[in-house]
């Protein structure tokens, strides 16, 4: 799935899947996020080794990973990943981030409409989303594509510099996100 897509501001972006040979790329967008950012993320994706380990998923079947590129730069990445066990074999995990000077201007909402097709065209049911407390932003964007908060876990994970997290669980049955008008 390659297309260009333009944003709200007038700037085109390529969207893409992630490629083998994007170690340099991937890892640049990722060290460009401020550091209070990045410690709310899962991995540490400024360490060399998680980046070849993305790379790698991104080659597999239980993983898509879509990045966006403005002036030959990563700007955006999201991924959907199938739940890996057979009592969530219809369900999938959106994963987004966007560069700071390409948010509120559709691009995390164009992403993430791209991965309900994929999910769509996978026969998947349902999406879920698990965010920190502090990533305020992306839930916002999800509660406008017709997510609803689920669950709070309060002090459930650590973030990357080891303080306690509240983890919110966000989802969505794919029907309802396939009938937005933006899906056909």
């Amino acid at each position: 799935m390659v297309r260009t897509i333009v944003l709200k501001d007038g700037r085109a972006v390529l969207i893409r899947p992630l490629g083998v040979d994007d170690f340099e790329l991937s890892r640049a967008f990722f060290q460009g996020l401020d550091a209070e950012e990045r410690q709310n993320l899962r991995r540490d994706v400024t360490d060399p080794e998680v980046v070849r380990e993305r790379l790698r998923e991104a080659q597999t079947y239980p993983v898509v990973r879509l990045v966006a590129l403005h002036d030959e730069a990563i700007v955006a990445d999201g991924s959907l990943e199938h739940e890996r066990y057979g009592w969530g074999d219809r369900a999938a995990q959106i994963r987004l981030i966007v560069a700071p000077g390409f948010r509120r201007i559709g691009l995390g909402s164009s992403l993430a409409r791209l991965l309900y097709v994929i999910a769509n065209q996978r026969d998947l049911e349902r999406i879920n989303v698990r965010i920190l407390r502090p990533q305020a932003a992306c839930s916002g964007i999800f509660h406008q594509l017709g997510f609803r908060e689920d669950y709070v876990l309060p002090n459930y994970v650590r973030d990357l510099d080891g303080k306690l997290q509240d983890l919110i669980i966000l989802r969505c049955d794919l029907s309802v996100l396939c009938e937005g008008p933006d899906l056909k």
